[in-house]
């Protein structure tokens, strides 16, 4: 599955008319599992109450906390593969 990551993690950077029709949710969604299965537990501290999109953001990534980067992995790929994407 570690190959259909990458493929996956790579191929949606040229795919600005897929992103573009998805909703936020779905978009923090795809983030907060790409960061969880790249990174690991959230690493950082809360954004300030003025940067909405960041909390936003941390927020996402936050709420996958214990979950292994393997997990996180093989979620972000069927996540992706649900909301209609394809390499």
């Amino acid at each position: 599955m570690a190959d259909n990551f990458e493929i996956y993690s790579e191929g949606i950077k040229t795919r600005e008319d897929f992103i573009s029709g998805l909703a936020d949710a779905q978009k923090l969604d795809i983030y907060a599992l790409f960061k969880q299965a790249t990174v690991g537990d959230c690493n950082t501290s809360r954004p300030g109450m003025l940067d909405f999109k960041g909390k936003a953001k941390w927020d996402a990534w936050d709420s996958k906390k214990g979950m292994s980067q393997e997990d996180a992995r093989q979620a972000y790929v069927d996540l992706l593969v649900e909301l209609g994407l394809e390499f």
